[in-house]
């Protein structure tokens, strides 16, 4: 796989993992926030609509939605 669509791989499980726990990107902002990740909404949105984040910030996205395990 190439960079691209890796990057479309990666916007897609995150996004799937929001709509399982019905949480929307203003959500996400405010549970980051809790635990001392501050974004703004649109800098999440522009991140994930990309797909260009770190498999940090992805861990810290699924640790707040109390993710435990998922698919690749």
């Amino acid at each position: 796989m190439d960079k691209d669509a890796l990057n479309i791989r990666a916007s897609n499980l995150l996004k799937a993992e929001l709509r399982r726990a019905g949480v929307g990107y203003a959500e996400l902002c405010q549970r980051l926030a809790i635990i001392g990740v501050n974004e703004s909404y649109k800098g999440v949105a522009n991140k994930i609509n990309r797909g260009t984040f770190s498999f940090v910030f992805f861990m810290q996205c699924m640790k707040v939605l109390d993710v435990k395990e998922f698919r690749l």
